[in-house]
């Protein structure tokens, strides 16, 4: 019988599977990875398999069963239709039973770490707005959170490190996030995780942008940004790597995203007021001041685009983040 490795977790309709479980799975082929959920790399015998996502990182595209070196099958989870809270509470239960939350205590984060009761993370500046606000719901929820208030000099270090990986190095935005992203997986590394829970995708399920308010054409926009998330994936992982751990993204389970592409463009952005859907779901849940509060985004929340700036200007470029960039990708890739 071949050796069946697995690096992550494997679901079906809402169960987890035990890695028993999976290996009596396989003696039918592993065609029958196709209906499964979860986030996994799995190899048996000459067949490889990974998750619908992509999250685990792996030799063979996301989604797809390979044996013999051709793809065999497609992964997709088809799970039975549920209301978008019944959806989140499942997302967030099949991944908690180990690693951390990625928490800035605005309502994405929050509603995770609730259902989740999991260990938490912060990332800020001294004296940063994500800071001051993930300790005040982090008191109000009852959570245990743990600080990073990273100086100028390791945002430097990390940069550095980042761009080494991140498919756009020189891009401000792309750099900036991955930076604050980096000080959450290097916690998670110090502390024993792999797996961090992340609120990635609610933005672009919901919309959560201020740019949403006054889309012309808000159903094509959350189109066309939710199928940018692909490549946001691909930058996080590859920086959770560093620190091997991974981000785990229950916004984006299967359940989720149906349930909320079910609900209209609309719906999701109504009466000025960003993400209802989800909000609503989150006021049954959390505190209702921290379901409804705006929030920055993290990168400014955190102060790490702040410091990036200065960074920029102390190494002589004052009005070009970019040209900083290209500065220290140039040094990191030798070229």
């Amino acid at each position: 019988m071949p050796t069946m490795n697995l690096t992550g977790w494997i679901e079906r309709d809402g169960v987890r599977l035990s890695p028993a479980d999976v290996e009596r799975m396989l003696k039918d082929g592993p065609e029958a990875l196709a209906p499964c959920g979860g986030e996994f790399l799995l190899t048996y015998g000459d067949c490889i398999a990974r998750d619908a996502l992509g999250i685990v990182p792996g030799p063979v595209p996301p989604g797809t069963v390979c044996s013999g070196g051709r793809e065999i099958a497609r992964v997709a989870p088809d799970p039975a239709p549920c209301t978008l809270e019944e959806a989140i509470v499942t997302a967030v239960g099949l991944r908690s039973d180990e690693g951390a939350v990625a928490f800035s205590g605005g309502v994405d984060s929050a509603l995770v770490a609730h259902l989740a009761r999991l260990p938490c993370v912060a990332v800020g500046l001294q004296g940063s707005h994500d800071l001051e606000r993930a300790e005040k719901a982090a008191r109000m929820m009852g959570l245990d959170l743990a600080i990073v208030t990273p100086t100028e000099d390791e945002v430097a270090e990390a940069l550095a490190r980042v761009v080494r990986v991140i498919p756009d190095p020189t891009n401000p935005l792309e750099a900036s996030i991955a930076t604050t992203l980096s000080f959450v997986a290097a916690w998670a590394e110090e502390n024993g995780h792999t797996r961090i829970l992340a609120g990635q995708g609610a933005d672009e399920l919901f919309g959560g942008y201020a740019r949403y308010l006054t889309s012309p054409d808000l159903a094509a926009e959350l189109e066309r940004d939710f199928a940018d998330l692909a490549r946001q994936r691909t930058r996080d992982q590859v920086v959770a790597a560093l620190h091997g751990a991974y981000f785990s993204m229950p916004y984006l389970d299967v359940r989720v995203v149906r349930a909320a592409q079910a609900i209209p463009a609309a719906e999701r952005v109504r009466g000025g007021v960003r993400k209802h859907p989800l909000r609503e779901v989150a006021k049954r849940h959390i505190p209702a001041e921290i379901a409804t509060a705006e929030k920055k985004a993290m990168q400014y929340g955190s102060g790490i685009w702040r410091a990036m700036q200065r960074l920029a200007r102390d190494n002589g470029y004052k009005k070009s983040v970019q040209g900083y960039l290209t500065e220290i990708s140039r040094a990191e890739h030798d070229y």
